[in-house]
């Protein structure tokens, strides 16, 4: 549902994101590094207690409601975002993106990302105000990516150029190896757009796609534009830290996919039920609304979510700590005689 939180309110904590955000690309910009895992881990945790304390001023401001929706859709978007960590690697990997500007990679593509989803946000916010039916196809494409999670098994796709990277190849001069951070460099007296550019529009328009699983999934917590736009920015603002805290756990993570695949049922299931709750479509109860159909209260959706979450984490490390056990010790190349 949608939510009267005051408007000073949302323009405050609008002005407080982008001034953040803004202030976190400078500082990344001038002092490029790789963060060690104490760095990381310290950044991983302010921005987790941010998103904590933005909860916190939400159930102030607007009751325990709209709080409690942010809370499963930041978690929701969290859980999701770590799983697309994969794909960064791959692609940081495939461009032979140097470690020390990666932070910055991230941090643009992130931002360009935030401005995609934005709009993605708007445009979804507005079919659902007018089409309430359109619930069934985010519940079934959910529950479809859900059944994909689990049958696809726990290894990431490789990484392919969507369309968008692949005309800027054919369109832009580019150089062919990189000059620092810098979009633009010289070569042989010529102004060429280094790799960098494409880099960090793949990242953003990669996580544009990553958005069509988790954003239908917020709308199935919330109708709120401005809760599921503070979702995505919470989530996204802690991912690049994340990313050089998890490094290697993330392989360890091993049934990550069957938990995200749960929360996305979960959601699909929840949503088909709110899209029957308000049917309109003439095809289904006459066009009437089920009334017999239950519905899912939000406590219920944070409650599976941290499950879901909670119980893949803690079998996902028994597992790999298990395995790590039985594996064969190497023989000694010089045994003692």
């Amino acid at each position: 549902m949608q939510h009267e939180l005051p408007f000073w309110f949302e323009a405050a904590s609008l002005t407080a994101l982008v001034v953040l955000l803004l202030v976190d690309l400078v500082v990344v910009g001038r002092r490029p590094h790789v963060p060690s895992m104490k760095e990381s881990g310290l950044w991983v945790a302010f921005y987790v207690a941010l998103a904590l304390v933005f909860g916190g001023l939400v159930a102030l401001v607007g009751g325990s409601a709209p709080a409690v929706e942010f809370y499963a859709g930041w978690l929701t978007e969290y859980s999701l975002s770590v799983d697309n960590l994969f794909v960064f690697v791959i692609i940081m990997t495939r461009f032979a993106v140097p470690r020390e500007h990666q932070q910055k990679v991230l941090m643009v593509g992130i931002i360009v990302a935030l401005v995609l989803r934005g709009a993605f946000i708007l445009a979804g916010a507005a079919i659902i105000a007018q089409f309430v039916w359109v619930f069934y196809l985010f519940g079934a494409f959910l529950i479809y990516t859900a059944v994909k999670l689990v049958a696809g098994g726990d290894e990431p796709e490789e990484y392919q150029e969507n369309r968008l990277i692949r005309s800027l190849r054919r369109v832009l001069p580019l150089s062919q190896t990189y000059d620092g951070g810098r979009l633009r460099t010289v070569v042989d007296g010529k102004k060429l757009f280094t790799p960098m550019l494409v880099v960090f529009l793949a990242i953003g328009s990669t996580d544009l796609l990553f958005a069509f699983d988790s954003i239908p999934a917020i709308f199935g917590l919330t109708q709120d534009p401005f809760i599921v736009f503070t979702t995505n920015v919470f989530a996204l603002m802690g991912l690049r830290q994340l990313y050089f805290l998890l490094g290697g756990l993330l392989e360890r993570l091993v049934y990550l996919p069957i938990g995200l695949a749960v929360i996305l049922g979960f959601i699909g299931i929840k949503l088909i039920l709110e899209a029957l709750h308000e049917n309109t479509l003439p095809f289904i109860n006459g066009g009437q609304h089920v009334e017999a159909v239950p519905t899912v209260p939000i406590w219920l959706s944070l409650v599976v979510i941290v499950g879901a979450l909670g119980v893949t984490t803690v079998a996902s490390l028994l597992r790999t700590r298990a395995s790590s056990r039985l594996e064969p010790v190497p023989d000694d190349v010089d045994a003692p005689s």
